[in-house]
């Protein structure tokens, strides 16, 4: 009498080598995708320029006029915007009383000519002495000075931002 059962050492062998065979084709494609993400997010991070420069401006306000100059960078910004002026962000401080009256925004230039040459350009623009005759009302002055601090700065090496 002749049967068409396998022996169980054979169907055993099978689905080792199958088993193998899946795991194997896993690690690979596992591997693969993790060479790809990894080549596909470091081209995503932004690539150091030794000339680029960052812009610090925080503005001190008269006392609780702060939001009057948020509105009024509201309506500049458009203008930093047609002038290549790269906003970062803009910042209120959060409940610390020595910070009330405050205003900061952060912009990233391409170099420090680059910069100069876009805030000339800004502060030529015929619509922009308005927003700055609107600013001076409410700016704080100290000895007929505005008091609004300007530094720039460069990203250190080990920066994520650069």
């Amino acid at each position: 009498m002749k049967t068409n059962q396998t022996p169980a050492l054979v169907v055993l062998s099978s689905w080792k080598f199958k088993g193998w065979l899946v795991c194997g084709t896993a690690a690979l494609s596992f591997a693969a995708g993790s060479l790809v993400t990894a080549r596909l997010l470091h081209l995503s991070q932004v690539r150091a320029d030794n000339n680029r420069v960052f812009d610090l401006l925080v503005y001190h306000t008269l006392p609780g006029k702060a939001p009057a100059l948020e509105s009024i960078f509201r309506d500049v910004s458009k203008l930093q915007d047609k002038h290549n002026i790269n906003v970062v962000g803009y910042w209120v401080p959060n409940d610390d009383p020595a910070w009330a009256n405050t205003f900061i925004y952060l912009v990233a230039h391409p170099s420090l000519d680059d910069a100069k040459k876009n805030w000339d350009a800004l502060h030529a623009d015929p619509a922009f002495p308005e927003y700055r005759n609107q600013a001076a009302q409410i700016i704080e002055r100290v000895d007929k000075k505005y008091r609004v601090d300007e530094v720039y700065m460069r990203p250190t090496d080990y920066s994520s931002m650069k």
